[in-house]
Order: C-alpha cells, then structure tokens, then sequence
C-alpha cells in the first residue's frame, strides 16, 4: 500500500485534544477529498488534501466503512464521540435494497449527480495515526440490463443462495466485479478474443497473480442468460480433465454475469479449420480428435453422473499451447443419471451439430452428443463446415450427406482436406471418417457409444459396416409447434415427417405434447 497523497498534520495530540475531519467524495469529478482540523500555538485551522480517483473501480458493490487508529505496541484509549453520514444519492424507493453510489444519468442534473460524504471523527487521547476506511455503505446494485431490442431494463432475480451453490465448484472463486473491468480495461475492444452466441470473450490481466485469463461476458440479449450462466458454473466448476476447459471463476455484479476461464492461445479450432488463421497437419488434427473422445467418455462415463453436453461444435473446442483439445461453453450442459440416459428439455443448439431426433423430440441423450462428436469428426478430417452454404458445387453442402455418397461409391478419402496430404495417413483419415460417419447415423440407437467410437479410432477394434446408401428416417410426432432460429413457425402433425437435413435450431412448444410418444423409422 502506499500513499497518492500526503499533507503535514500540526497537532499536538498527545493532551487529548478533540480532533475533527471530513471526507467527501464528488461522483462527477472523480475528487476525493480530506479536510481536518489543524491546532497551532492554541490556534484551530483547516488543513486538507484531494485525490482523483474512480472509486467504482476499486471498490465492489457492498462495503463497510468504519475507523480504527494505532499506536504500535503502546496501549491507548481512542473514542470516536460522534460521527454523520449524509449523502444526495437519488435511490430508488421502489427497490427492497438500496442503490449505490454515483451512476451518471442523462436526466438528472450536475446538482444530483454530485454524491458527497460527510464525516465528524472525534478522538481521544493521543492518536498518532488516523486511518479511515470508507466506501459505499451497504449499497447493493440490483443486477439489471438492458435490452437493445426492446429499449426496457430487464432484470437478472438473481437467487441470494447463488454464491452458496457456487462455493461448491472445486477450484473456482468469486471474483470482484473491479478486477474483471481493470483487467480488460473495461472490456476494451482491442482485448476482445471472440464472440459467441452467448456472449463476448475478452482477455483479462490479474494483479493478483501476474497471469492472464479469458473472461466470458455472458451477452444481456440472451433470453436464457442467467440459465445458462448458472449451469455453467455448476457444472464444468465440479469437473477436473484435462481435456475440458478450466473454469477457474465467476461474477455477477452490477448487472453483468461474467465467467473466468484459463487462457487457451491457440484459440478455437473453428479458426483453424475454417478461418486459415494456419493450417493443422494430420498429427496435430488427430490428437485434436483423440483429445474431444477423452473428453467425452469422462462426459458420459467417468464422472458421478452423465452430462449431456448438448453443444459439442468445433466452435466450442478451444486449443491450448500445444495445441491440445478443450472442450468448453456448458451453458447448454445437462446432468442425467447413468441408469437414465436421457433428458426431456426444450431443444436449443446449433444447425448441423443436433441430431435429428434430439430437434423432434427435445430429448438430449448421449446418442445426441454422439451425432455432433461425430460431425466435428467430418469437419476435422475434411476441413470443411457441417453446413456449407457457400459450397460451389453443392449449395448447400451437408457435410454428413457428402461424405456419406462418397464412402458408399468407395472414394472416401476424395473427402480428405486438400491441405493435407493422403499417401502417408490414408489409413487414420479413412478411420476418421467412418467413425464419424457412424455417429452421425441417422437412427440414433446405431450410434456407437464413446468407448465403441474410441476403440475403432485407436485401431483397436474393426471399422463398422454401413449401409452404402445413407438411410433416410422419417420422424412422426404428434402435433408440435415449433420455431426455427430464424422466428419462422410451422407446425408438424402426425401425418408430416422431416428429413434430418433439413434440421435448424428448433425451440419447441411442448406444452400439449409428448416428446416421448415420436416414432422414429428408417425407410
């Protein structure tokens, strides 16, 4: 600690003589400033210093202040006679918790903006050191944000047993919401590392430990922000692999939910694949592969219960320094019993990652993380997207469909990535692909399961037999509305079917259906 501002304080304090101060803070100037009484040859004269400073980002949303005075190993008696605290903060009365300090708003004028805090100290006997500790008193911002679309403020009901649950998550803390903005000053721009459907990511520097970390800033024009925010943090904080991403901690304050993870530089293997940010040779695109396996089977097998990821895309594999696979962004995830297997939920994903049944159904299994594993699998191996609108050949390309034609015409490799070359690696990219193929089957119960998929890649089982023609199931259902990404309605009844390729991101309205009851057949 030290000081950024001093002044001589000319006082005799050892007759007990009563002493005064004041402090105020004004929250449009940034000036702190101490004012104190000075006693000369019996004389009382007004001694002061000031400081600028934006207190908001040193200090977090609830504080305590108070006074203490010291005299090293000496004993003394010091006694605060009276003290006051006043302030022309605006708070808002409707709210069950007071507002915080200085928030500058457009249509309150200089006068109200101006946040002051007065203070009378009166000591004791002999004090030769006056420390004072203040802060906010007590505030607590209620979390809010703002819509863009709508222009309203929304508010996160944040439960108060939050931070409890969260105590939980082995490895992981608190953060405060001033270490996050410092680091990323104040989320700037220039440190912003990616974006995503749930938020922004940025770089971020800890004093605390000299090291950075990536911060995700989870996006206020999510509907399901604080849903998926809070699954996150539940569930990768309890799981230690080292083929997931770590959670290291969290924070919501001041209306934000931002999630701290460990820096992978290499960044997402989407980037590499399809952005040419390099271009990864076999042997590291293989160990990219093995790595997402050994991920999954710690998913579905390893740990205490079964977590249905529910967004496994190339998108969400991030790369480490030696370019090591971590699969990241839970905030899908759902926990499942091992005896269970699967689990009834609204369906929510990205197109041409879902399995087919999963968009019918909104039932996320294994089987379900399967089919996306197994076109991250395509996509390694091909270096091209699950979905290609911008494929000259075919428009658009559906991966899976693709390849599918190919392997059944027994040219399977013409699907390798150009980059690559096919004569020394022929073998693997061949066990890549079919391994893919199977778990993108469409009939989900002829999926393998990851330890099958696992022991066919390491070439310790033979590659599957599949049909030469890709089956075509058709999905019955009863009446189910739907929306696509795109707010697009329709409806499909008892009588219709969809093809698993013309499968989008589908939200369901199951209030008066049956998930369970769709029937799933293969023609």
């Amino acid at each position: 600690m030290a000081s950024v501002a001093t002044a001589d304080w000319r006082n005799d304090i050892t007759r007990g003589r009563q002493n005064e101060a004041w402090i105020s803070y004004n929250g449009s100037s940034k000036v702190i400033s101490v004012s104190f009484t000075n006693i000369v040859n019996n004389t009382i004269t007004q001694g002061s210093l000031s400081h600028e400073i934006d207190l908001r980002k040193y200090m977090p949303e609830k504080v305590v202040f108070g006074f203490s005075g010291a005299t090293g190993t000496l004993f003394e008696r010091n006694t605060v006679t009276s003290w006051d605290f006043s302030s022309n903060l605006t708070l808002d009365v409707t709210s069950d918790v007071p507002a915080p300090g200085p928030i500058p708003d457009p249509d309150i004028g200089d006068g109200r903006r101006k946040w002051k805090l007065g203070l009378a100290i009166g000591l004791g006997v002999g004090l030769p050191i006056l420390v004072l500790v203040l802060g906010l008193a007590g505030c607590f911002l209620k979390n809010k944000r703002y819509n863009k679309e709508s222009g309203e403020t929304q508010t996160y009901d944040i439960d108060p047993t939050m931070d409890n649950e969260f105590q939980k998550s082995i490895g992981a803390k608190k953060f405060l919401y001033v270490e996050l903005t410092r680091g990323t000053d104040d989320f700037a721009k220039e440190l912003k590392l990616g974006e995503g459907g749930f938020g922004e990511v940025y770089k971020c520097f800890l004093k605390e430990t000299d090291s950075y970390v990536a911060v995700k800033r989870v996006s206020k024009g999510s509907h399901q922000g604080l849903k998926e925010y809070a699954s996150e943090v539940k569930i990768i904080g309890q799981l230690r692999h080292r083929n997931l991403v770590q959670l290291i901690g969290w924070c919501h304050e001041r209306g934000e939910l931002l999630l701290v993870y460990e820096l992978l530089p290499n960044g997402s293997l989407d980037s590499h694949l399809f952005k040419h940010n390099s271009v990864l040779t076999w042997e590291v695109r293989y160990k990219i592969a093995q790595g997402l396996a050994s991920a999954l089977l710690y998913l579905h097998e390893e740990w205490d219960q079964c977590v249905v990821h529910r967004d496994i895309k190339s998108s969400n594999i991030m790369l480490d320094s030696n370019f090591n696979a971590k699969l990241g962004d839970f905030g899908l995830a759902r926990l499942v019993d091992h005896d269970k297997g699967s689990q009834t939920t609204i369906v929510a994903g990205t197109r041409g990652y879902m399995a087919p049944e999963y968009v019918i159904s909104g039932r996320a299994s294994k089987e379900s993380d399967m089919y996306s594993f197994g076109v991250v699998l395509l996509e390694i191996t091909c270096g091209r997207k699950a979905i290609d609108a911008e494929c000259q050949e075919i428009n658009p390309l559906v991966l899976s469909e693709w390849v599918w034609k190919l392997y059944g015409a027994g040219k399977i490799l013409e699907a390798v990535d150009q980059d690559l070359e096919v004569e020394h690696n022929g073998e693997e990219m061949a066990r890549l692909l079919v391994v893919g193929l199977w778990c993108v089957h469409p009939y989900n119960r002829h999926r393998p399961t990851i330890q099958q998929a696992i022991k066919v890649m390491n070439a310790e089982a033979p590659l599957p037999v599949l049909p030469s023609l890709m089956p075509e199931p058709i999905y019955y259902s009863p009446s189910m509305n739907m929306v696509t990404s795109s707010g697009v309605s329709y409806s499909i009844s008892g009588s219709d079917y969809s093809r698993y390729s013309n499968s989008s991101n589908l939200t369901t309205s199951s209030g008066g259906s049956n998930p369970s009851a769709a029937l799933l057949t293969t023609a």
